[in-house]
This record gives structure tokens, C-alpha cells and sequence, in this order.
């Protein structure tokens, strides 16, 4: 029950910050899973997080097509170009040795943090979209990111926003809404690769969705209410993210050393 419990309190953490700064939030399901949840085979932490993620990505997506900030157009040409890459990609991770994993995850995380840092106040322009032009470059950002986020086990909404964006030039709430459509279809070709090597705990998934949509909830009401310090949240957010994949960083290190 203790382990079940901590899943609920990890989907709460995660989806609080997903509606507080509106994405980054779930490279902590990971960490999360291995060192608070105390999941030990890290392959299994990466699975179970990545349809967790992508469950809370769809909630997400249902709520930002509501409000008319998603080109579907985009979405899909990213994410059907992105599942090829995601599929391969998960191949990859789940042959790679776990704790080294864990390390690169880390240096991930670092990676994160700075393009986080990097982009938030970038405003984009009103009114752009995929056309025949940016196809290419949408499609060739959605194979690279597939690709990434399936070795991770991760949604790569932090790498596909800045990558709409560049693609294709549109604002970022329309970047943020419609790369939630990558999010979700990368992170269930990722989850059903592992769960098909038996790398998924799905009552463990289960839980964490549920205090994700409920941490979610409280983390989009405060959002709101600090609508003006977006950056400063962001801010915060990037540094929260470094303390942990320095965290990550030492305790990989020091089990790969003890190997």
C-alpha cells in the first residue's frame, strides 16, 4: 500500500507542476518512480511513467482542443513522424543497461532546465501553421524527437514546443496545445513497447494518473491566479530541475562505481 500510495503522491507532484509553469513537469516522473516510489528496475520506472505521461498528456490535450489552441494539422504530421522514432527509440532504451540510463537522464534533465530558461519568453507569430513549406522541417523535428523521448521514456514536450515553434513559427500557446498531441502518441508507442517486455506496472500507472489530473487541477488554478510571473515560475521550475538531475547524477554515479 506504501509503494501505491507514493505513485499517488508522485502523480500529484508531477501534474501540480504540469498546470503551474504548463509543461517540463513530467521529466520528474522518472525520478520520481526510482527514488521516491522506490521502483527499482529503473526500465520498469521508465515504462510505467511513460503511459502515465501520456494519459495526462491526453487530459491535457482534450482541455487545450477546447480552448482552440491546437493545430491539428501540425499535431499530426509531428506525432505520425515522431511514432517511427519513438518506436525505435524505446527498442534502444530497454537493451540499454539501466543505471546508465538513469545518467543520461540526468544530464537530460540539465539540458531541460536550460532550454527552459531559454524560452520563456519566447512569444512566437500569430497566425502561423504547417503548410507544404515547413512540412519538411516539422517532420524531420517530429522523427528526432520520437526518437529521443522513446530511448527516455519520456512525453519531450519540452523539445516538440521549441520545435513547433521553430518549424513552423506559431505562438507558444498554440505550440504548447498541439504538441500535446506528439506527447500522447509518443509516450503510448513507448508504453505499450515496454509493457510488451513486461515494463510496466500498471496499478502503479493507474494511481499516478489519478493524482496527476488531481494535481493538475490545483496546480491550474494557481496558474491562473499568477498569470503575470509565468517567467518567474519557470524560473523556479528550471532550478527544481537542475537539484534533482544533480541529485540523479551522484546517486548513478555512485552505484555505477560500486559495480
Amino acid at each position: 500500500m506504501l509503494h501505491i500510495g507514493l505513485g499517488a503522491i508522485s502523480g500529484v507532484l508531477v501534474g501540480f507542476t504540469l498546470g503551474l509553469v504548463g509543461g517540463g513537469g513530467s521529466i520528474l516522473a522518472v525520478p520520481l518512480m526510482v527514488y521516491l516510489v522506490g521502483v527499482k528496475n529503473p526500465h520498469i520506472a521508465i515504462g510505467t511513467s511513460a503511459f502515465a505521461v501520456a494519459a495526462n498528456a491526453a487530459i491535457g490535450l482534450l482541455n487545450h482542443g477546447k480552448a482552440g489552441n491546437v493545430k491539428w494539422r501540425c499535431g499530426g504530421l509531428y506525432a505520425a513522424a515522431g511514432i517511427a522514432g519513438a518506436i525505435l527509440g524505446s527498442s534502444a532504451g530497454k537493451a540499454f543497461n539501466g543505471q546508465k540510463l538513469l545518467f543520461l537522464f540526468a544530464l537530460i534533465m540539465v539540458l531541460v532546465g536550460v532550454l527552459m530558461l531559454r524560452g520563456r519568453k519566447n512569444a512566437g507569430i500569430p497566425g502561423a501553421t504547417c503548410n507544404r513549406h515547413n512540412a519538411p522541417k516539422v517532420l524531420g523535428f517530429g522523427v528526432g524527437t520520437g526518437l529521443f523521448s522513446g530511448f527516455f521514456g519520456i512525453g519531450g514536450g519540452f523539445l516538440i514546443v521549441p520545435g513547433l515553434v521553430g518549424a513552423t513559427g506559431m505562438p507558444i500557446l498554440n505550440a504548447v496545445g498541439t504538441s500535446l498531441v506528439a506527447v500522447t502518441a509518443f509516450g503510448l508507442t513507448t508504453a505499450l513497447n515496454y509493457g510488451r517486455s513486461g515494463l510496466v506496472d500498471w496499478n502503479l500507472a493507474l494511481v499516478f494518473i489519478i493524482g496527476g489530473i488531481v494535481g493538475s487541477f490545483f496546480g491550474s488554478r494557481i496558474a491562473r491566479r499568477l498569470a503575470g510571473s509565468t517567467g518567474r515560475l519557470t524560473t523556479v521550475f528550471a532550478a527544481l530541475i537542475f537539484v534533482v538531475a544533480f541529485y540523479m547524477i551522484f546517486r548513478s554515479l555512485s552505484t555505477l562505481f560500486q559495480t
